[in-house]
């Protein structure tokens, strides 16, 4: 299998049991996750030898979060040590018309104040075939911007294919600020992954599709993805494609381009959804392993819809599922019998 490296924050998220509000609760679930972090453990279920690439405090707090990594397959020799804090959110979990609820309490955090001397990232590199990172960070700090970029530069001197998911998250910056930061990232990428509303606040454009209104039509997202492959220069774009008819019902396909082709997955019904939580992470997750296993950009993109339509039944951030499970759903084993 291949070695894939992926770089971010890993966060601890804070949620009351079941369905409960903040304001009623006395307890909270400590749960493990974050976006880069998801992708890697989602890559190691399914065989590969991935690392994630962090800065975590030496203290108790810092080292729950690296033993969630560690407890399924994730290399964390490359995670740094040091600084303050781990960065929390707080995630309350909606049901039918009321939405889930995310309150981040990450400022200042480890991977937030790490310097490039942190990291050498060149000895990251050495042998690795992919490389992800999300919008989520640069978007954390100046610091991690740059981090991001010195990461991207390594990559490319290795030869290593190199994935974005946009990400874009209003309460870490503006979207002037994530456009000015992102486009010019935009050169060392291969792999573009994000939704309309990613494309429209990180690199500025915009697909002709009411999403909000449920209309997801694949067309919509023709001229968008043509641009952006025209522009940047990318080999492929992807794009989720999420209607959202309640908190626990959602339906969920996507799109890819190679610049010559586009494809639209099945469409799956997810009812009722467990976790949301990773699902895009997931999905990230799946498209990396199908193109790494497939070569072919339609069995990719349905095993990664698949991957992300299993990770919405299951709690927590990240993606517990085997490969094998994910092909049995995409092949089209949908009926949830009991597996004797």
């Amino acid at each position: 299998m291949s070695k894939i490296v992926t770089l971010g924050e890993i966060m601890l998220r804070l949620s009351p049991e079941g369905n409960y509000r903040f304001v009623q609760t006395d307890s909270f679930r400590i749960i493990p996750g974050g976006g880069e972090a998801n992708v890697a453990v989602s890559l190691a279920n399914y065989g590969h030898e991935t690392f994630f690439v962090s800065k975590l405090p030496t203290h108790e707090i810092g080292q729950i979060a690296v033993n969630a990594l560690r407890r399924y397959g994730v290399n964390t020799e490359h995670i740094a040590r040091g600084g303050d804090r781990v960065g929390l959110y707080y995630a309350e979990t909606g049901a039918s018309m009321r939405p889930s609820k995310v309150i981040y309490d990450r400022a200042n955090s480890a991977i937030a104040e790490a310097e490039p001397g942190d990291f050498d990232f060149d000895a990251v590199m050495e042998g690795a075939d992919w490389f992800h990172w999300s919008g989520i960070t640069p978007a954390l700090s100046d610091k991690a911007a740059e981090l991001t970029r010195l990461a991207c530069e390594a990559a490319k001197r290795h030869h290593v294919t190199v994935s974005v998911d946009l990400n874009f998250r209003k309460k870490l910056w503006t979207s002037e600020k994530a456009i000015s930061v992102m486009r010019p990232l935009m050169q060392y990428v291969d792999v573009c992954i994000g939704n309309e509303e990613d494309a429209q606040l990180c690199l500025g454009f915009k697909p002709d599709a009411d999403v909000e209104g449920g209309k997801t039509d694949a067309e919509g997202y023709y001229g968008i993805f043509k641009g952006m492959m025209q522009e940047f220069g990318f080999k492929y774009v992807v794009s989720t494609l999420r209607e959202s008819f309640s908190a626990t019902h959602n339906g969920w396909k996507a799109l890819i381009y190679d610049g010559k082709t586009f494809y639209q997955s099945k469409h799956y019904d997810i009812n009722p959804i467990i976790d949301r939580v990773g699902g895009g992470d997931s999905f990230s997750g799946g498209l990396i392993h199908g193109m790494l296993t497939y070569k072919d950009q339609a069995k990719a993109l349905e095993f990664a819809v698949a991957a992300s339509a299993l990770k919405h039944t299951i709690p927590g951030d990240f993606n517990l599922v085997s490969a094998e499970e994910v092909m049995s759903l995409a092949e089209g084993n949908a009926n949830g019998r009991v597996q004797r």
